[in-house]
């Protein structure tokens, strides 16, 4: 049986085309403002390297923010229940799940099926997101890999106060005119994060394995951050970002 999962998010569009349970193809894109179009620009490229066209395919799952303009679809999950699909589809032992992309984090727990037993979501602010994260490098004048790089340098925790992105922006400024080393700004940033996911995660219950997925999941001062809120080593699967689509993808092929 040969599958496909769209993740259309606010951002990227991620495809993951998988056969007989092993991943065929996968491809990224940005959604633009057509979100429509970027789907099918996303999809034709992971069937081209797959070597296949959509005709070929049994099943089509899409989830996102813009799942519905998936005209092709089969089924239709939500981020959320994509996200725990995924996570037990690539560790088994995962019971909860940190979903953080560019606009939104999730705190998830399922049971071994990938049914979602309870979850939260942080889609009031930023604050809690990738989109946060960009936003203070630019603050600092680093890139985003360097960013996460520089939180890991840092040797002292400073606290970071604000409970908005916008406000928060203007806590770094004051932080940088204070010299405050970049490293420890950074630091504080990820905390910050973590902290607003952690609260999250309490909230619906923390089993173990923990498992950390998004596009948020490949940035390592992150990753550092949350394993100390939560005082617990967690699990980040290859490829993360495209955990979404790979949900989409495994939902569509459940019977």
């Amino acid at each position: 049986m040969t599958i496909g999962g769209i993740d259309c998010g606010s951002k990227m569009t991620k495809v993951v085309l998988l056969k007989d349970g092993e991943v065929l193809a996968k491809a990224m894109t940005v959604t633009g403002f057509d979100q429509e179009e970027g789907v099918r620009k996303c999809m034709d490229l992971a069937l081209k390297e797959a070597g296949l066209s959509l005709d070929g395919l049994d099943g089509v799952g899409a989830t996102g923010t813009g799942r519905k303009v998936v005209s092709f679809r089969t089924k239709d999950i939500t981020e959320v229940g994509s996200a725990a699909k995924a996570s037990v589809y690539l560790h088994p032992a995962a019971r909860t799940v940190v979903d953080v992309g560019a606009e939104e984090g999730r705190g998830i727990r399922c049971d071994e099926t990938g049914k979602v037993i309870d979850f939260a979501v942080n889609e009031k602010c930023a604050a809690g997101a990738g989109a946060f994260t960009e936003a203070m490098a630019r603050a600092l004048e680093v890139s985003l890999e360097d960013f996460a790089q520089l939180s890991l340098k840092s040797q002292k925790a400073v606290p970071m106060n604000a409970q908005c992105a916008v406000f928060a922006e203007s806590e770094v400024v004051s932080l940088v005119h204070a010299k405050t080393p970049k490293e420890d700004i950074a630091r504080a940033v990820h905390d910050a994060i973590a902290s607003r996911i952690s609260s999250m995660l309490r909230r619906v219950g923390i089993e173990r394995e923990v498992v950390v997925i998004g596009g948020l999941a490949l940035n390592p001062g992150f990753i550092d951050s949350l394993k100390r809120d939560l005082e617990m080593d967690v699990h980040v699967p290859p490829d993360p970002q495209y955990a979404g689509a790979l949900g989409a993808a495994v939902a569509a092929g459940a019977k």
